[in-house]
């Protein structure tokens, strides 16, 4: 399975994203990290360093796809082009794919938690609040299935409830013993 976390810096994604990943035992691929290791390497800020993040992403999570093995994608995904990558990847691997987006309906709070977090990402400097509220204002509309979560609700219980949405999902398709295959506790 490819779950694929979305939503705006600071609603909460990543924090559930590993949540999720110590439940299932899947690793968790952030974009985030990959495009501050690609200016640690030298590749200049002002190239397409973004995107190329998301393909490095892209073909890892291919990869663990191939063994077999469940992962959870963190990005913000907040265009058609990046989900539409996920739906590809979903076909080419024939494994399920399912969207989680996270949300944070309280504007001074997001604000806040966004303004406050510190993730240690080396080099990789956090975005401001009116960055975020211009990736708010062109998130591409989403016409897809998806689970939504919102973060006002504690870490823990959007956690169990996207396990709960996940193993739920996967067990109309695939028996007990074939979900522990594939990392994915009943």
């Amino acid at each position: 399975m490819l779950v694929v976390m979305s939503g705006l810096p600071g609603v909460g994604k990543s924090s559930i994203a590993a949540g999720l990943g110590r439940r299932l035992g899947a690793p968790v691929l952030s974009v985030d990290p990959v495009e501050a290791a690609m200016w640690r390497a030298g590749v200049a800020r002002d190239q397409p360093t973004g995107l190329a993040a998301y393909v490095v992403v892209e073909t890892l999570a291919a990869e663990i796809l191939a063994l077999g093995q469940a992962v959870i994608v963190d990005a913000v995904n907040d265009v058609a082009q990046a989900r539409e990558m996920w739906h590809d990847l979903a076909g080419r691997r024939g494994v399920a794919l399912r969207f989680v987006q996270v949300v944070c309906p309280d504007p001074g709070l997001h604000r806040r938690r966004l303004e406050s977090r510190e993730r240690g990402i080396d080099g990789f400097p956090e975005p401001t609040w009116a960055s975020v509220e211009a990736r708010r204002a062109n998130f591409d509309a989403w016409d897809g299935e998806r689970l939504m979560l919102d973060s006002l609700a504690p870490i823990d219980a959007n956690v169990q409830r996207a396990v709960d949405h996940l193993t739920r999902d996967s067990a109309r398709r695939e028996s007990p013993a074939g979900m522990w295959e594939r990392g994915m506790a009943p």
